[in-house]
């Protein structure tokens, strides 16, 4: 079950991820995306086999980039800011909407569908339910926006990170990460399937999740 309820997550999340991406790209004046058809939440339009696959089995992976071309910004900001907003759009909208999933996650555990659901799962019983799978259902979608979002603030290409962080770099650093960067990439990818990111990034994903708990608090002491 737990490999289809991360399916069913990740086809929701990864097509809200390209599409901030693209949004803030057609606000800032780029069509390109809008005009490849790519500002949609259809999934299919937006998954990369190699970056799903990873998501699936790792809960860290990425989807088929968004065409983004920043000559074509308006020029009310420089072209390196604008690229910096439009890779920082996804990171943001994974944690906003896994917030908003912290907040429907707290409300239902205080329900009475879930809390007579966890009586029976103490008692032994009800462990494959309905309540169980929305439960599943709530805490994944949390936890895999959580860990989209730091996976790709990670400074690598081809992730957001990199975007973000070429804004406060130099030209110089720029070029030798382009000349550099099928190597930087294969290395990367070697890196995240054996499993030695996922040390540091599950420690931050956790720290997040606990603020979004600190942050929902209020929610059983208001109506629990």
């Amino acid at each position: 079950m737990v490999l289809l309820v991360r399916l069913f997550i990740m086809l929701m999340i990864l097509p809200l991820h390209e599409c901030a991406h693209g949004w803030v790209a057609y606000k800032l004046g780029d069509d390109t995306a809008m005009y490849q058809g790519r500002l949609t939440l259809n999934p299919i339009a937006h998954l990369d086999p190699v970056g799903s696959l990873l998501l699936l089995i790792t809960g860290y992976g990425w989807a088929k980039p968004v065409p983004v071309n920043p000559n074509r910004f308006n020029r009310k900001h420089s072209l390196r800011f604008g690229m910096a907003l439009t890779a920082a759009a996804g990171p943001a909208s994974n944690l906003l909407a896994g917030f908003v999933g912290m907040i429907l996650l707290r409300f239902y555990m205080i329900s009475d569908y879930y809390t007579s659901y966890y009586d029976d799962l103490i008692a032994g019983e009800s462990a494959n339910s309905a309540p169980a799978l929305i439960y599943a259902l709530l805490s994944a979608f949390v936890s895999i926006n959580i860990g989209l979002a730091i996976f790709n603030l990670v400074p690598v290409p081809p992730l957001d990170g990199s975007k973000i962080v070429a804004y406060f770099t130099g030209d110089k650093i720029e070029r030798w990460i382009t000349r550099n960067y099928q190597v930087i990439r294969i290395v990367f990818f070697v890196i995240v399937v054996s499993g030695i990111l996922s040390v540091p990034l599950d420690f931050i994903d956790g720290l997040v999740f606990d603020l979004y708990v600190f942050l929902t608090n209020w929610i059983p002491k208001l109506f629990g």
